[in-house]
């Protein structure tokens, strides 16, 4: 089985590049300087802290928000196994099963194909499932498609020996606190969450458990609840319906952050 689990043994990596999407990104999660930071970036902070003091660990962040698979397979995955770094996450297909009429079967193969690729060029791919949306507006009636391509992409860790990021599992993420505004991408503290999990999928000691209970909050009344979704549909859905409608990405014109391997620098800590 593909081993996601506490135990797996710790290792060193001198290298590290993210693939994906807005997710991989950090959309939701924004820093000082006005780019987003995102799990990968705190990741990438846990993995620098295992190097012996005096050695250089080397961090690219390839993801552009609003990629299908194909587009990351197309642009993001040749420059992966082009800096052929220690460790890859690859996350993506997310952006093609929300969307209407797609086959979370076919999408499994071609992401397979890419996972097959990847294992071939550098040394450890973990691979990320998909979210648990059962809370989730709009993307709750989605869940079996998303269970589905989630189950697809653990039986392709299985056979290719990947790390598995499981986010379905990590409960401590379906709290609203975990979200950002608009429902869609994780705020800065789901992103820290996904990073904790990540490093411990490694075998790394975290500083806090990922998974720990959040404060009680109080209970909000059912108007209160129905106004927070009138906003969030008028400020939100109906741009993302809009942009769909009009062939648009949220990533047009955007580049990748980070499209070399380079120090962390100045990079926000966990």
């Amino acid at each position: 089985m593909a081993d996601d689990s506490r135990a797996r043994d710790t290792h060193v990596f001198g290298s590290y590049a993210a693939i994906g999407d807005s997710f991989t990104e950090g959309v939701g999660d924004p820093g000082p300087d006005g780019k987003y930071v995102g799990w990968a970036d705190r990741f990438a902070v846990l993995l620098a802290d295992r190097l012996p003091e005096h050695d250089a660990f080397r961090y690219a962040n390839l993801a552009v928000r609003g990629r299908l698979l194909d587009q990351i397979v197309e642009e993001q995955v040749p420059r992966a196994k082009e800096l052929a770094p220690d460790l890859v996450t690859f996350c993506a297909g997310g952006n093609d099963i929300i969307r209407p009429g797609t086959d979370p079967d076919d999408v499994a193969e071609r992401f397979e194909r890419a996972v097959a690729d990847l294992t071939s060029a550098v040394g450890t791919v973990m691979v990320t499932t998909g979210f648990d949306t059962r809370d989730v507006p709009v993307l709750k009636h989605l869940r079996g498609k998303i269970a589905t391509y989630t189950a697809h992409v653990r039986s392709i860790a299985d056979r290719y020996d990947c790390p598995v990021l499981d986010l379905w599992s990590l409960r401590s993420v379906q709290d609203r606190r975990a979200w950002d505004d608009d429902r869609l991408h994780l705020s800065p503290e789901g992103h820290t969450r996904v990073a904790l999990r990540a490093a411990q999928v490694l075998g790394l000691d975290v500083p806090a458990d990922p998974d720990q209970p959040w404060p009680p909050l109080p209970p909000r009344g059912t108007l209160e609840v129905r106004r927070d979704d009138i906003n969030w549909a008028r400020e939100y859905l109906v741009p993302w319906i809009g942009r769909r409608l009009r062939g648009e990405s949220s990533g047009d014109h955007v580049a990748a952050k980070r499209p070399d391997l380079m120090p962390l620098g100045d990079l926000m800590p966990l």
